[in-house]
């Protein structure tokens, strides 16, 4: 059983791809119960993809039941779910839920108290909502991929990160949390209407400020101290082709920059000379070339210069601070990040590994007050797999 503090949350997971599955792992991390309602052949979908259901890290805590959401047996059992839970997440393009029986009006009535998450790209109305999309088309209606980009170069997708896992499934997760906490003082339950689009500009919200304040000129990408326009605020090559990453922003830590370099600050343009940032980095460049990123790495230990290495994410797993901190977990072979936050009194437990769906049937259907004999007659009527 996991603990943290979300201990005791109920929350039913209509299984779907990315940000939805992450916001539920999330959930689960810290210590919620969550049932995957999974695809009768979601185990073979995966596999003829070339993949391991059983080391999906997305899918950590929970139990899966494989329902065939297309038979009534399965629509009314999940009612039946739904009338004990706390939440449910689900993924779908808008109107599918609907037009399954399992909408937020049908689901409500049976709870009160229910909180309803919805994740998609686009939202559940407007004009794109009924089109299909991934992270990098969400990322780039809200003009966050815009920003990265360096200097008259083409934008650089942050891999699904912004859209998908922080603009998605972690505001989703967010959301339930936000709706449970309102439904526990008012008896009222409601929808959660996550979009990623709207998550991924949710995340640039600071850009927005500095637009306003003239520090950000939105013509201009990857000219700017925070989007690599700057010396200090850039990932520079080593001698061994590896990287460091310089974010030496404040002048005392651009200070420390300099006397790592054995540079005299008097001998240099103002730090935030914008007409002598090119040169600069061109000198910095040279300078990084010199050395391995590990040597790098030693010169700046223990300083404020905010140098450090750009680790892979294998290397990130060894680093010292990681282990001493243990960052990261090893669920059977797989390492994976621990559950984040900490939390010092509702300690959160080691995730259980992911499952291959369906694996929990009878037992996690019992442990929703299912009984043995309705689950049988489920498998009978082909409902439960």
């Amino acid at each position: 059983m996991q603990t943290g503090p979300l201990t005791g949350l109920r929350i039913i997971e209509i299984a779907g791809i990315g940000p939805g599955p992450f916001a539920a792992m999330l959930l689960a991390d810290l210590g919620a119960n969550v049932l995957r309602i999974d695809r009768p052949d979601g185990a073979a979908i995966v596999r003829a993809l070339g993949l391991d259901p059983c080391k999906d890290v997305l899918n950590r805590g929970r139990e899966s039941v494989a329902l065939d959401l297309k038979k009534p047996p399965a629509i009314e059992l999940v009612l039946d779910l739904v009338a004990d839970a706390d939440a449910l997440i689900e993924g779908f393009r808008p109107g599918i839920m609907e037009k399954l029986g399992l909408g937020p009006e049908v689901c409500l009535a049976r709870n009160a108290r229910l909180v309803y998450g919805r994740m998609t790209g686009w939202g559940q109305t407007g004009p794109l909502s009924q089109l299909a999309g991934h992270d990098i088309n969400y990322i780039a209606m809200s003009g966050m991929l815009h920003t990265f980009a360096r200097d008259k170069e083409r934008p650089v997708p942050p891999n699904n990160l912004v859209g998908d896992m922080g603009g998605g499934g972690l505001l989703l997760a967010f959301g339930i949390v936000s709706g449970v906490l309102y439904a526990r003082s008012s008896g009222h339950g409601q929808v959660v209407d996550a979009a990623m689009f709207e998550g991924a500009a949710a995340l640039g919200s600071a850009l927005y400020g500095l637009m306003a304040m003239g520090l950000y000129d939105e013509t201009r990408p990857g000219q700017h101290f925070v989007d690599t326009g700057s010396h200090f605020y850039d990932v520079y090559e080593t001698a061994d082709g590896r990287y460091v990453a310089v974010g030496a922003i404040e002048p005392q830590f651009y200070a420390q920059l300099l006397a790592g370099f054995a540079l005299d600050p008097a001998t240099l343009p103002k730090q935030m000379d914008r007409r002598s940032w090119p040169d600069m980095k061109r000198r910095f460049a040279e300078i990084f070339r010199t050395r391995t990123r590990d040597d790098w790495a030693a010169v700046f230990a223990g300083t404020d210069a905010c140098v450090t290495p750009v680790l892979s994410p294998l290397e990130a797993t060894r680093h010292a601070h990681a282990v001493e901190r243990g960052s990261f977990v090893a669920l059977g072979d797989v390492v994976q990040p621990a559950p984040v936050p900490r939390f010092s009194r509702t300690v959160a437990s080691a995730p259980r590994p992911p499952v291959s769906p369906g694996a929990d049937g009878d037992t996690a259907l019992a442990a929703w007050g299912i009984d043995a004999e309705r689950t049988a007659k489920l498998r009978a009527a082909g409902a439960l797999v």
